[in-house]
């Protein structure tokens, strides 16, 4: 692809018409790491941190967030959610996030996983920030993507 397809010949953006696209299954998948201390991961995992049950509040988050994205990116299309999975889980120095969306759509769903992943991040840093203020997001990716026009594709 050599044009952007949200800028206009004159160089401004607009919402992109996917009127002609079919209607097809969709799926992306899209992580976020929050990089800490392990012992800060440790309380997360056995949920003894101040502000309470890290992985389940996180979880909710990328749910809502999923659900919420094209009110935050400005062009993204209002999508039909078919399902979300978010996955959270603990290594030595990290909290990994994976978000896993579906939709049956005339467009995909990558926006929407990452914006969950990230959003999941963001409430694992402000539910550690209290015994972990140098805590870091980083890492928000796609990790793949199925269906549409451009088919499959996978960083993995």
């Amino acid at each position: 692809m050599t044009e952007l397809s949200h800028v206009r010949p004159d160089g401004t953006a607009h919402m992109v018409d996917v009127s002609d696209k079919d209607v097809t299954a969709r799926s992306a998948t899209a992580t976020a790491t929050l990089v800490t201390r392990p012992d800060v991961v440790e309380r997360v995992l056995d949920g003894s941190l101040p502000k309470g049950e890290v992985i389940g509040t996180a979880r909710i988050a990328a749910i809502m967030a999923v659900k919420r994205t094209s009110d935050l990116i400005p062009l993204c299309h209002p999508l039909p959610i078919a399902g979300v999975e978010v996955d959270v889980t603990g290594r030595t120095d990290r909290i990994v996030v994976e978000v896993s969306v579906r939709t049956t759509s005339r467009t995909g769903v990558e926006m929407e996983a990452l914006t969950g992943a990230s959003v999941a991040a963001l409430t694992v840093y402000d539910m550690v920030k209290a015994v972990d203020r140098a805590a870091v997001v980083t890492d928000v990716r796609v990790l793949e993507k199925h269906g549409g026009r451009s088919g499959d594709w996978s960083a993995r």
